[in-house]
């Protein structure tokens, strides 16, 4: 059995209190066990990071692009590596686990363009003799904790933006599934990253409060459920850091009269089941306007849902795998009783899935529900499974209503051959993230990801220019050279740039 300390914190003394076991979530076994660290260990690291960090931020921002550049090529010879390691803690498939990767890859390709991204404003002549400019700094120690169904994407969304700006970064992934973030943390090292500017810290919510609670770590990014986010950010600001804390998502689907249901139904595929939906842009509910709609939607769907193969993370031909944990799948499990409970129509039942050979894996199979209303928890609350909910509407506007109302505002989808539909929805919504016929609208990296209401607590979004701004502070220098002349009285009274 593998043992997955925290030899990337370069304070680490090798000694570990407490383990947690790592599971392959195919056949239901410990396959490793994870250190957890505690706060020693965290202050031992924020030394390091600390001793680090100041020679970093001196570094040319052309030179720590060229080690972006350098790591990009690294995971790049090392994909099936990673896609297989991240594969079998997770348990998605081979496929989704690359594209894991790769989405994380597009957010370091992103910042091999800092020294673009960190150019300053410049006034000439803002007063006589004075010119203004200002330049963006790091905060100095950033830390990230992630979520354990993107072990790559997320953790490089993160450290990326902040090790490309200039700060130390500490990672603190998923104890579920943490090997694939130490392997990045080394590949970062073989790229010429100096030791002490990424550490990964293993732990548990006694490193959690640790990081919020530490006054030397300026500001932490979150991914996780909306429970936890709310209190990561509540915790973190009330210690004086700045802290984005991304939480859950109920994504709908709005399928138009007027839509291409064959697209529609090859989109939900995917979007609802993919990654067994443990995915926060996964599509979980989907909305058809109209019941003739509904009734056609209906008998596409059943069929194409059940026609999805599951399998092992290693099937090729799997459209999907195992969940995380078998705590997951009974908590999935117990969302669909729910539904059942409240009366809405399970037309697909996943409960109780088994492979041959793979009977005490982590399966549950792909489900549908009908006739779902709003005021059944089962549609209020994130499942985080491979559930497909169906909630009818009348009209445009009542579909509208619902992502616009719903208590998570990460992504929606419409879908539709009308550009004025498409036009007012985009603009109305209540929603941070829309995809018109894109049914996972997750934005290029140049570009910026956040949701809105229960979906994201604090003012910044991941990546693009929104990351920039999270890891770095803004000075504003205003200047003057005197030319030799008298001052007078001037400077007793405020300056004007008269």
């Amino acid at each position: 059995m593998r043992d997955i300390s925290h030899k990337l914190a370069f304070a680490h003394d090798g000694a570990a209190a407490r383990y947690s076991d790592v599971f392959d979530p195919n056949n239901g076994t410990v396959q490793a066990r994870v250190a957890l660290g505690d706060r020693a260990l965290l202050d031992r690291a924020v030394e390091v990071a600390k001793a680090a960090q100041p020679a970093w931020a001196a570094v040319n921002p052309q030179r720590r692009a060229r080690v972006m550049f350098a790591f990009k090529a690294l995971v790049e010879k090392n994909m099936d590596e990673l896609a297989h390691l991240l594969s079998s803690e997770h348990g998605k498939v081979i496929a989704d686990a690359k594209g894991d990767i790769q989405r994380g890859l597009e957010v370091i390709e992103f910042c091999c363009g800092i020294p673009h991204v960190l150019k300053g404003e410049y006034t000439q002549g803002a007063g006589p003799g004075i010119d203004v400019y200002s330049m963006r700094q790091p905060i100095g120690i950033g830390a990230g904790i992630t979520p354990f169904n993107f072990p790559a994407m997320i953790p490089l969304w993160m450290s990326g933006v902040a090790i490309a700006t200039g700060n130390a970064f500490l990672l603190k992934p998923s104890e579920r599934d943490p090997s694939v973030p130490v392997r990045l943390a080394e590949l970062f090292l073989e790229a010429g990253l100096p030791e002490g500017i990424l550490q990964v810290v293993q732990g548990d919510k006694e490193m959690v409060d640790a990081i919020l609670d530490h006054p030397d770590i300026g500001a932490v990014s979150f991914v996780g459920s909306s429970d936890i986010a709310h209190y990561v950010y509540s915790r973190g600001v009330a210690a004086g850091k700045r802290v984005q804390a991304m939480g859950g998502a109920k994504n709908h689907g709005i399928v138009m009269p007027d839509a291409d249901l064959d697209q529609v139904v090859n989109d939900l595929s995917g979007a609802a089941f993919g990654s067994a939906g443990e995915r926060c842009m996964a599509l979980p509910v989907v909305v058809p306007v109209g019941e003739k709609t509904a009734l056609a939607l209906r008998e596409k769907l059943i069929p194409a849902i059940e026609a999805l193969r599951v399998g092992v993370s290693t099937d090729a031909e799997a459209h999907y795998g195992p969940v995380v944990t078998a705590a997951h799948k009974q908590k999935i499990e117990n969302w669909i009783q729910t539904g059942v409970d409240e009366g809405a129509e399970l037309v697909i039942d996943g409960r109780g899935f088994t492979l041959q050979g793979h009977e005490n894996g982590f399966f549950v199979g792909p489900t549908l529900f009908d006739h779902v209303t709003t005021d059944m928890q089962a549609y209020k609350e994130e499942i985080f499974g491979p559930v497909l909910q169906m909630v009818r509407a009348d009209s445009f506007e009542e579909a509208l209503a619902l992502p616009s109302r719903h208590q998570y505002g990460n992504g929606v989808a419409l879908f539709t051959r009308n550009g004025h539909a498409a036009r007012e929805f985009a603009a109305r919504v209540n929603v941070g993230m829309v995809g018109i016929n894109v049914p996972i609208p997750v934005p290029v990296a140049y570009h910026t990801f956040g949701g809105w209401k229960r979906s994201a607590f604090g003012d910044t979004n991941q990546h693009g220019m929104e990351g920039v701004k999270f890891w770095t502070k803004v000075k504003t220098v205003t200047q003057r050279w005197p030319d030799g002349g008298a001052s007078g009285d001037s400077a007793f009274v405020i300056p004007t740039m008269g």
